[in-house]
């Protein structure tokens, strides 16, 4: 049976902390892996993308492999060809496939009927990758530290982002608290601890953690959106309430001003941008752990 990433809970805390390892190992020495030489990795975008079409496009290549782009427009999925058969076609032409979609539907149809691995690349209730590259990064800010020893605080919008660190979060010992308005609060479920008070979640944390108050999708409610959120904004006061090296994330794209100061966001006391980075590095170490079935 193929390997698939679709939630973060297909791994286990040993599995994360050695894919976690790796990622390190891949950064230190980019061009050291040949794990998809000879072999290609299809990556479909029904959503705009930046950072996860660089990350898994370079990623793949670097590994050896070839990374083939496939857009909805460019797929017989648009005009009604289902989900199954296009799973039937791609697991016949290429070693994996990621999706970066709306519904989860479409990705766990895929997993199922197809015969390859398949990871989620961001869907309407997930984003494991970033995940990942997020762990990474509060490993290489603390690195006298473990996860199991760090906090982080999730300052907005309960989304696919919130719930990820949450799942990854516990898997890994990481404590993870979110902070949400009424109405945008992620499910208790998902793991973490859940607040509506901001300043509560940042007091101590190492970490604090913020997304876009707008996502794809939410432009009709943009205006509510933004006015219930606004409490919720990463600037340096709120940073103030966190440890004295506390650092600040964003999983991008930011708007400056809005959920994030400006200050913050190109500050000294931000790992942002590293971020970014750690995408590809921590995506490689993925792609290698779910060949490794294959």
């Amino acid at each position: 049976m193929p390997r698939h990433f679709l939630t973060g809970q297909e791994l286990d805390r040993e599995q994360l902390l050695a894919l976690l390892a790796r990622a390190h190992q891949l950064k230190a020495a980019p061009g050291s892996s040949d794990a998809l030489a000879g072999k290609s990795v299809a990556l479909i975008f029904e959503k705009p993308s930046t950072r996860t079409r660089l990350s898994y496009e370079v990623g793949v290549t670097e590994l050896g492999g070839h990374a083939v782009v496939l857009r909805p427009g460019e797929m017989q999925l648009s005009r009604g060809e289902s989900i199954a058969d296009t799973a039937r076609v791609l697991s016949g032409q290429v070693a994996a496939v990621g999706v970066r979609t709306g519904p989860d539907a479409l990705i766990e149809e895929l997993a199922a009927e197809g015969s390859i691995p398949v990871f989620n690349m961001l869907t309407e209730l997930h984003h494991p990758s970033q995940a990942l590259a997020d762990l990474m990064t509060l490993q290489e800010a603390f690195p006298d530290r473990p996860l199991d020893e760090l906090r982080l605080a999730y300052i907005g919008d309960g989304n696919n982002v919130a719930r990820s660190l949450a799942i990854l979060g516990e898997a890994a010992g990481l404590e993870v608290v979110v902070a949400s308005p009424q109405g945008y609060e992620l499910e208790p479920e998902s793991g973490g601890e859940r607040t509506s008070d901001p300043q509560a979640a940042a007091a101590g944390s190492d970490a604090l953690y913020t997304d876009v108050w707008v996502s794809m999708g939410d432009e009709q409610t943009a205006d509510q959106r933004r006015a219930a959120l606004a409490p919720y904004r990463l600037d340096d006061e709120l940073l103030s309430l966190a440890a004295d090296d506390a650092i600040a994330l964003h999983c991008l794209p930011a708007h400056p001003g809005e959920e994030i100061s400006a200050e913050l966001l190109y500050g000294k006391r931000q790992r942002i941008w590293d971020q970014a980075e750690n995408r590809r590095h921590a995506q490689k170490a993925l792609l290698e752990w779910l060949l490794a079935s294959a």
